[in-house]
């Protein structure tokens, strides 16, 4: 399909190269002048079968119309054949006296996927022209390739084959405030298509707007001839249209074709009259008749029009302009391009609005996938002004020419293609759908023991009770063996999780503390499938938090800190817990073994205690408040696990969690350890060490800081210990 010429016709770049004297040569070069690509293609191709290569001039001419080939075949798209003949040119050595035949050799090589054999001609024709930035501009778009295929966005892309035949549609386009009756260009034939032969490509037909409507299933109607007076012509080509915000005007793209002229293309206004358009107006836009302006885009108060031209005084290439209606003189003022924000050294075509009012535009001058790209540029604040073009990535950019893109939302619409899948012709562009399907969220809670710091003790039966922040989303469930909940859909197909959403979870079980404060996750402002994994833990009513080994030094409460253990360190595992749990307030208390007498314990007990206390609160920071320190002496022995001959700390459990029979319950008395005194010291005194701990219990999990009672001051003096009998 010729984009660039049935839509744009007269944007194109004068032959500047001199014709031969023969037959053949003036008949190509007409054709070639005129702007008839599809027979210039194969008059060029005549002549250069006549041209004899042997002397100089002849090597010259049969350069020059390997280029004039090469050159109709890309105007028309014809991707393959215009690689052919560019690279004879190249082998005639044609790019001595045309550098520019490297170049677009190049971007035909990367439209067909050869991105290493488009560098290589990238780089040469950078040698020979350094200054001009599309060289530079295909070299990184080579390199960024596999980026962008491996970077592609969540977006899935279908062929509307409802809306498709076997020759072209273009430009898809919405006419009305519902957004039910979608026009476009297109040459397929079909009822009311006109006949005649379109001399400027090789579709055969020329181009007329079409219009389909959307039936009550959501489905695509057969399209018919958009209804009005002569906006569809027999002898001219009608094209990429736009309507302002209230549906009653509309500009389009008119391309005449008289033979051996090349006249470019025009912007038609129309009025809404009655169901049908009323006799379309063109628009005074352009200084001369060989330029072109195509492409409108207008804003909804229909006095902001930005086009596409190849007019003096831009980028290079086809640019975007712009021109204001002013009512008073009933005409447009004279077009502004719109800078370097938004045009390069290649082409700028196609602009469109997104719903935010961003600017949807496609152009091949920035770093792409393949032909030309659509890119968005943001608009600024509420300006006419738009910066910070972004490639919209794959799977809307493909290798081959994307473009003409309209939002029905921020997650759906329609453009145009001309990648594979297509129907008919490859690269004969089709209307295609991209929608952005719902993000996949999914909600995992986990419920451990919180006295277990490993976290590898979970809690099964818990109540886990998850509400959202819209009306009626509210559910439970109960963890597992494993101490897990899990969800993911409904059972209708939803989603438990959507979209846009805060979510509050909440867990709680018997004989556990509730955790009150809960957890929360939320989905807004994601753009990505997500799995949420909780940890949540409970603290159990009836069993002190066993907390890491702390040591001291005989018959002193020193932290100990050596070379086996650093008693610091340990308590940072209180520290976590603390700042973990922000309402919580620990009684830390210290215990001994039995050895020495009952008040001499109780006192060791308590300092060590408060050793721990002054350590959280002057070295860590910790609110004084949340700490009671307490000395339980040798009061409360500790209980410990004998299995196959080993005491344990904690009760064994296999690998699911659940208990291993046989293990017995020893409670660490002083008679029960004497019995090993004499016949097992080292046993002895492990089991003397297992008695001598700090562990830590759940006084409240409601701590409020601003009406806290004031901490004991007496939890930060050291009491002289009596003297042992």
């Amino acid at each position: 399909m010729n984009v660039k010429k049935l839509i744009l016709s007269g944007l194109l770049i004068a032959s500047v190269v001199s014709c031969g004297p023969v037959k053949q040569l003036k008949e190509a070069n007409t054709q070639f002048r005129s702007g008839n690509y599809c027979e210039a293609a194969a008059k060029c191709a005549l002549a250069y079968s006549k041209i004899n290569r042997k002397s100089k001039s002849g090597l010259n001419m049969k350069g020059e119309m390997a280029f004039k080939t090469a050159e109709s075949y890309r105007f028309v798209d014809d991707i393959k054949n215009a690689n052919e003949w560019y690279e004879r040119a190249i082998l005639l050595k044609y790019q001595q006296k045309e550098p520019l035949v490297l170049l677009y050799n190049a971007d035909m090589l990367r439209q067909l996927a050869d991105n290493k054999k488009a560098i290589e001609n990238y780089t040469a024709y950078k040698n020979l022209v350094p200054d001009d930035p599309r060289a530079e501009i295909g070299i990184q778009s080579c390199k960024m390739y596999e980026e962008f295929k491996e970077n592609r966005t969540r977006h899935t892309v279908s062929n509307v084959k409802a809306l498709n035949k076997e020759g072209f549609e273009i430009a898809p386009m919405f006419v009305d405030k519902k957004e039910t009756k979608i026009a476009f260009g297109t040459s397929s034939e079909r009822p009311g298509i006109k006949s005649a032969k379109d001399l400027l490509t090789c579709e055969g037909r020329y181009m007329d707007i079409f219009v389909a409507e959307l039936d009550k299933k959501g489905n695509w109607l057969e399209p018919k001839p958009i209804e009005g007076d002569s906006i569809n012509t027999e002898d001219y080509s009608e094209g990429t249209l736009c309507i302002d915000g209230r549906g009653k005007t509309m500009f389009f793209t008119r391309c005449p074709n008289i033979k051996k002229r090349n006249l470019g293309c025009d912007i038609y206004m129309s009025e809404l009259e009655g169901r049908g358009w009323g006799r379309p107006k063109k628009l005074s836009l352009k200084p001369s008749d060989t330029l072109s302006v195509g492409h409108p885009c207008v804003t909804d108060d229909a006095k902001f029009l930005i086009f596409a031209s190849d007019m003096p005084g831009g980028q290079g290439g086809k640019d975007l302009w712009y021109t204001t209606y002013e009512k008073k003189g009933d005409t447009w003022t004279p077009p502004v391009n719109m800078g370097p924000e938004i045009n390069t050294a290649g082409d700028e075509l196609f602009p469109s609005f997104a719903k935010n009012g961003d600017l949807i535009y496609s152009s091949n001058g920035l770093p792409g996938m393949g032909g030309l790209d659509l890119y968005r540029a943001e608009k600024v604040g509420d300006k006419n002004q738009w910066e910070k073009s972004t490639n919209l990535g794959s799977p809307i950019n493909s290798d081959f020419n994307d473009y003409a893109l309209v939002e029905v939302n921020d997650r759906k619409g329609y453009f145009t293609s001309e990648r594979k899948g297509n129907v008919g012709v490859q690269t004969s562009p089709d209307i295609w759908m991209y929608e952005l399907p719902p993000n996949i969220f999914s909600l995992k809670v986990n419920v451990f023991d919180l006295t277990d710091k490993t976290r590898q003790t979970k809690i099964d039966g818990v109540k886990v009770i998850v509400t959202g922040s819209n009306a009626n989303e509210k559910w439970e469930g109960l963890t597992a063996k494993d101490g897990s909940v899990y969800w993911d859909k409904k059972p209708n197909g939803d989603r438990y999780i959507a979209e846009d959403s805060d979510y509050k979870i909440q867990i709680s079980k018997e004989g556990y503390y509730e955790d009150k404060n809960g957890a929360s996750i939320s989905t807004k402002g994601l753009k990505y499938n997500q799995d949420f994994v909780l940890d949540m833990g409970l603290f159990p009513k009836a069993r002190p938090i066993r907390l890491p080994e702390v040591r001291y030094p005989l018959a002193k409460w020193d932290l100990l800190v050596d070379s086996t253990i650093n008693s610091k360190d340990s308590l940072i595992y209180v520290y976590d817990l603390l700042i973990a749990n922000p309402g919580l307030v620990l009684e830390l208390s210290s215990h001994t073994d039995p050895r020495g007498n009952d008040v001499y314990n109780q006192v060791l007990s308590e300092n060590r205690a408060k050793a721990c206390y002054k350590y959280l609160v002057e070295e860590k920071g910790v609110d004084p408040r949340r700490i009671i320190p307490v000395g339980k002496g040798e009061r409360e022995p500790r209980t410990v696990y004998l299995l196959a001959g080993k005491y344990l700390e904690s009760e064994p459990k296999d690998a699911e969690g659940n208990p291993i029979p046989g293990a017995q319950v020893i409670v660490l008395k002083e008679a029960y350890m004497n019995q090993f005194k004499k016949t097992n010291k080292k046993l002895f005194d492990q089991l003397q060490q297992f008695n001598r701990r700090t562990e830590g219990k759940v006084v409240t999990l409601e701590f409020d800081a601003t009406n806290a009672l004031p901490a004991n001051p007496d939890f930060l003096i050291f009491k002289a210990l009596p003297k042992a009998k």
